[in-house]
């Protein structure tokens, strides 16, 4: 090999180690979502459950008010 391309040689040797230090950007904008297991589903899916039924009930709980209200005026 003549110098030229021992120096063309060591000179991209020398950039591509360069360029693998440095950290390479995330491709995606969000991060990797966790798994989630069947089980973690589950309890998820009763408290939403749960929660929904309370919030039902002090609904209905607050209308029977209103309605006993509204009859009392009358």
């Amino acid at each position: 090999m003549n110098k030229k391309q021992q120096m063309n040689k060591k000179m991209a040797k020398r950039a591509k180690a360069k360029k693998n230090k440095t950290a390479m950007p995330n491709p995606s904008s969000k991060p990797k979502e966790r798994y989630i297991s069947k089980a973690e589903r589950a309890k998820l899916a009763a408290e939403q459950d749960t929660n929904l039924n309370e919030a039902n009930t002090a609904d209905a709980q607050t209308n029977a008010d209103d309605q006993l209200s509204t009859d009392v005026a009358e």
